[in-house]
């Protein structure tokens, strides 16, 4: 299988692309600055692309004519948590965090669409419950919960646009990760976030297209 993932230097990308290591697929993985973890991964299944997410795709060497499999992982949350409250959110940093958090993902998309329909492949979309309205009860995170509120429903359309060509496309929750984006704070490891949602993208036609799942398989109202 071939599979692609963004966002792949640290954290949740790092751990999907030592899971899909592990199963044998061969794995395009994409950073944009800092190779990071991926430098001390020595495969021959393991392919390293620096790419911008918010930049036009220009360098196609390399990449294979199919993709399996799309992971949009790639992410920022922006400021900390009272840079993001009703006083202090600038509009700069709500257009910085949406231009990474969910344009960057529809431009992914837009640029591989056709290596994945050539496999009928699957789109993953990482979001984050902080986006669905249903959970808010704290308020605040406005840049971060906005970006990935639109990400969710922008994962739906292409849901709904993509299965005219055999692709399956699913947004997931990684949960509460202990990763350098929440201060390793988190409540669970990077493997059990991995290990739930590669077992959700290998059921994939279990859901409904586009549907909102968590890393433990539970829907996420939105």
């Amino acid at each position: 299988m071939n599979v692609l993932i963004t966002g792949a230097n640290r954290g949740l990308g790092l751990g999907f692309v030592k899971h899909y290591l592990q199963q044998g697929d061969e794995v395009w993985a994409c950073y944009r600055s800092d190779t990071g973890g991926l430098a001390g991964i020595n495969s021959n299944r393991l392919r390293l692309l620096q790419w911008d997410i918010c930049t036009p795709f220009e360098n196609d060497a390399g990449l294979p004519d199919t993709i399996d499999l799309l992971i949009n992982n790639a992410g920022i949350y922006g400021p900390a948590k009272d840079g993001q409250n009703l006083e202090k959110i600038m509009p700069e940093v709500m257009r910085q965090v949406f231009e990474v958090d969910c344009i960057g993902p529809l431009n992914v998309v837009q640029a591989l669409k056709d290596r994945v329909i050539r496999a009928k492949g699957t789109i993953a979309n990482v979001s984050s419950k902080m986006g669905s309205t249903s959970d808010n009860t704290s308020g605040g995170a406005y840049a971060y919960r906005a970006a990935k509120a639109a990400l969710v429903i922008v994962s739906k359309s292409m849901a709904v646009d993509l299965a005219l060509f055999g692709v399956r496309v699913i947004t997931l929750h990684p949960g509460w990760v202990k990763t350098d984006m929440t201060g390793q704070s988190g409540l669970i490891e990077v493997e059990t976030s991995v290990s739930g949602m590669t077992n959700i993208i290998s059921h994939v036609d279990d859901y409904e297209p586009g549907s909102f799942i968590a890393f433990d398989g539970q829907e996420v109202p939105y």
